[in-house]
């Protein structure tokens, strides 16, 4: 919440350990010269694999050493973040689309998930890493994102968040497509994540 407020940990190329997710996830965030980890090993094990602020806190190996030998480990995303425009919401909540594979996704990621859309695709808002609120989008026919549909459904989801309110969403540098749109709609770039669901025996 501090960094959508742009005031970010100290860069000092240190790592900040933190309790474990609920649900069993556990987290490497990573922010300029400065990394957190939530996690439920010890703060000895965790810096035993000599992670730091400037990269190696996000390294394969040590993703994959928080994740046990056989633990899930999400993609590496950008995380954005920007405000709620409130006023009346431009999008209809849809009741009946938990068998979508977006928002199946949600579901097992975070808590209080709402499904959002209309003819170009659909949204998902919920309560994600560290209860903040995050945003996601997909469009019906990705063909449709070189129209504006993408952005245009961006810029209606933030009339779900109240005006001033921060959102949140974490975005695969590689799917240039939509990280162009969510910048274009006024996020900005604060750091990058990998969620992880452990399993060490």
């Amino acid at each position: 919440m501090d960094a959508a407020d742009s005031r970010f940990p100290p860069v000092d190329g240190r790592v900040t350990v933190l309790p474990p997710l609920p649900g069993g996830l556990e987290c490497s965030v990573a922010f300029t010269g400065h990394a957190v980890i939530a996690t439920a090993m010890t703060k000895q094990a965790v810096y035993a694999q000599s992670p730091d602020g400037f990269g190696e806190s996000l390294s394969p190996d040590f993703l994959r050493h928080l994740a046990g030998p056989k633990g899930w480990i999400d993609v590496t995303d950008a995380t954005l973040t920007a405000r709620g425009i409130g006023g009346p919401p431009h999008l209809a909540e849809l009741p009946d689309a938990d068998d979508h594979p977006r928002v199946r996704h949600a579901r097992w990621l975070r808590t209080n998930v709402q499904v959002y859309g209309d003819e170009r695709g659909l949204i998902t808002l919920a309560d994600g890493l560290a209860g903040r609120r995050e945003l996601s989008i997909e469009l019906h026919r990705t063909e449709d994102s070189s129209r504006g549909h993408g952005r245009s459904l961006l810029t209606d989801a933030l009339s779900l968040v109240p005006e001033g309110e921060p959102v949140f969403a974490a975005v695969s540098p590689g799917n240039a497509r939509s990280l162009r749109a969510f910048l274009a709609c006024g996020f900005t770039p604060i750091g990058s994540e990998v969620l992880l669901r452990p399993e060490r025996g």
